[in-house]
């Protein structure tokens, strides 16, 4: 009996570890609500359709092959991966890094997502090409690839209701022309400028007709991020712009560290926290589900981790479609209610990013820098790992076959565990963070002795450390808050030992992507050598959810100013669960309420919407309260030090009393 039991508490163990999900970023909180961003890891330019009940999305891939991801979702919060539409670009020598030619910051971008009689298609647009389209009937694939005869610069595309097919691109004076019916080129003479670049349009069209009128929603960057709007009774105009349908968005996120040139030594602006708009939401459009909501999507600059995903409720008034709430217009909550559905959609998340290298093809979440050289990669010489045999690179930007994988914030870690038994000399392969500057940990073979090598490109500087050993693992702890790395490596995979300083992640234009991490294998001399065999790669995600702190239901706790420019004061409140996410916050017999001018005041009431607040947070983990009642967020007046909930967002320098924290009582 002793020996059954304790047999069923083993298999009850071994269980529960088999049940435990990976730590992925998910946007749902499993409460009703989700918190922005969709996706906690790049994913720029993005255009979603619904067709039927599902929605579809794509986005811009630059450089990174496979490009054009598919995803699709019943909820516009839990996605899942499809396919991707473009297999590989290899239009020249730069696609393959050949001759000391890239493409960084080039390849496919701005894709226009459409769906016509069953099929869809993909616009896209390739540097000095035309216009690329991918087409299919399953979204899962295969997709068909042809080019137009123009290239149509951030073009959007509409199916009009007649048949006729239309597109709109350009920067700010945008351009309009009928399609052909092969949609290979522009009918002649067809085609029109529809604005004065002083009107304030921009660019990366989304082009729609709604209830008999059309709409073009853009990005803007002169006089600060935002997304500006178009509308017109027919298709050719005139349009009347509204210069502002989101702005300012950006969850106070602080404008952190930018590039300003490409080439050693680097110049690098600090982090800003009196710009208020360096990280606002911009590029997007809008989507209708099912239930008749409208919902908007647009991208942000999220600092070194890339310019991510977000979703908004819209609020229709005088016929535009603004992103946020009633009353506070143009502002996005970073939590809110989800899309509503027929069904509870179950927690998906796109991609597993842990890989043991043990299927017979890389997981998708996988794309290479540039196009792959086939016969030099491997997951079947040796099964169980993924082998890259070395070719000639002056340097670790140059290299060919390296395999990345998008970092994912708000704070990761990539382990790499490695065996390098095969290395000849002069190769060098390891773990990379992918950037402009870039850092590398690799082990390197001179002189048929190895060493680990940390090379940071910002200080231009390697710090060597011999090694015997042969299989090692490689880490980096990565925090996209703070912009900071550290690097450390183990020969046991338990005891790790750092190397090196602290590497500073920038936001940068020239990849025009987030960090990367990536696997690689290289040769500094001028021949091909030997082989490198990854043996697994693991990502921890210490902060995978919407809220790094869960929400103190039926506790006690005190809160105050978390930014030091508030009146001190604390307050303290018993927090009442009122579902989706919401609070009351109770003293003693009193519940705090706002009237609808904002003000606040204790009193005796059943908890209701003038006593309900969404609890979110700022991406660094601040506390935000905001009142259901004025759609506007609880502070503390920096002036008065009165409590008033008349604040549209917070601002990135704290300055305006929005932000708290608290601690259990």
């Amino acid at each position: 009996m002793m020996k059954r039991a304790a047999c069923l508490a083993l298999l009850a163990v071994l269980f529960s570890a088999q049940a435990q999900p990976v730590q992925n970023w998910t946007p749902d909180n499993g409460n009703g609500t989700f918190t922005n961003p969709l996706f906690y890891d790049e994913f720029s330019d993005p255009d979603i359709i619904r067709v039927n009940d599902w929605f579809y999305l794509t986005g811009t891939t630059m450089h990174a092959m496979p490009g054009l991801p598919v995803l699709r979702s019943k909820d516009l919060v839990n996605w899942e991966l499809l396919s991707y539409a473009a297999e590989r670009l290899d239009f020249g020598p730069a696609y393959r890094l050949e001759g000391g030619k890239n493409i960084y910051g080039q390849g496919i971008w701005a894709p226009s997502l459409r769906h016509r009689n069953g099929v869809f298609y993909i616009f896209s647009n390739v540097n000095g090409r035309g216009t690329q389209i991918y087409s299919a009937i399953n979204p899962r694939g295969p997709w068909t690839h042809w080019e137009m005869k123009r290239s149509l610069h951030d073009l959007s595309v509409l199916f009009d209701d007649d048949g006729k097919a239309y597109a709109v691109w350009g920067h700010q004076d945008l351009h309009i022309a009928q399609l052909t019916d092969d949609l290979l080129d522009i009918v002649p003479n067809t085609e029109k400028v529809l604005f004065a670049k002083t009107d304030g349009m921009g660019e990366g069209a989304h082009f729609y007709k709604i209830g008999g009128k059309y709409y073009i929603l853009s990005a803007n960057y002169a006089g600060g991020f935002r997304m500006p709007a178009a509308r017109a009774d027919h298709v050719y105009g005139p349009y009347e712009v509204n210069q502002a349908i989101s702005k300012d968005e950006g969850f106070g996120l602080v404008r952190g560290y930018r590039l300003n040139n490409k080439a050693y030594p680097f110049d690098v602006s600090p982090p800003n926290p009196a710009s208020r708009d360096g990280t606002a939401m911009h590029q997007g459009g809008i989507v209708l589900t099912e239930a008749g909501e409208w919902w908007g999507f647009s991208m942000m600059d999220y600092n070194s981790v890339g310019r991510l995903l977000s979703l908004a409720p819209i609020t229709w008034k005088d016929g535009w479609p603004y992103f946020g709430l009633p009353g506070n217009l143009g502002r996005n909550p970073r939590t809110w209610v989800k899309p509503r559905t027929a069904e509870r959609q179950p927690v998906k998340v796109p991609f597993e990013r842990n890989d043991d290298f043990s299927d017979p093809a890389l997981k998708p979440l996988w794309q290479w820098n540039h196009v792959p050289v086939e016969d030099r990669w491997s997951l079947s010489e040796r099964p169980g790992f993924l082998r890259l045999r070395s070719m000639p690179a002056t340097s670790f930007w140059d290299a060919r076959n390296t395999l990345t994988q998008r970092a994912i914030g708000p704070m990761s870690t990539p382990t790499v565990a490695l065996d390098v038994a095969g290395l000849l000399d002069n190769d060098v392969a390891g773990l990379a963070l992918l950037n402009l500057p870039y850092a590398t940990l690799g082990v390197e073979r001179k002189n048929s002795k190895l060493s680990l090598a940390l090379f940071d490109q910002a200080r231009n500087q390697t710090v060597r450390v011999p090694i015997t050993a042969t299989r090692l693992w490689l880490r980096a702890d990565c925090d996209f808050l703070k912009e900071k790395a550290r690097f450390s490596y183990s020969t046991d995979g338990q005891n790790f030992q750092p190397i090196g300083a602290e590497f500073t992640m920038i936001f940068q234009l020239t990849t025009f992507q987030g960090v990367r991490y990536a696997l690689f294998n290289y040769n500094t001399g001028k021949q091909n050598g030997g082989a490198a065999d990854f043996d697994s790669i693991e990502i921890n995600q210490p902060h995978p959810r919407g809220l790094m702190r869960p929400i103190p239901y039926e506790r006690a706790i005190q809160l105050k100013a978390a930014a030091g420019r508030a009146p001190a004061q604390t307050l303290n409140f018993t927090v009442r669960d009122l579902g989706l996410g919401r609070v009351a916050l109770q003293a003693g017999d009193n519940y705090l309420s706002i009237g609808a001018d904002g003000s606040a005041s204790l009193q005796a009431a059943r908890p209701g919407i003038p006593q309900a607040f969404q609890w979110m947070e700022t991406p660094t983990g601040e506390l935000l309260l905001m009142s259901l009642q004025t759609n506007f967020y609880l502070r503390i007046h920096p002036q008065s030090g009165a409590l008033v909930a008349d604040s549209p967002g917070p601002i990135p320098d704290g300055s305006d009393g929005v932000r708290f924290s608290w601690s259990a009582l």
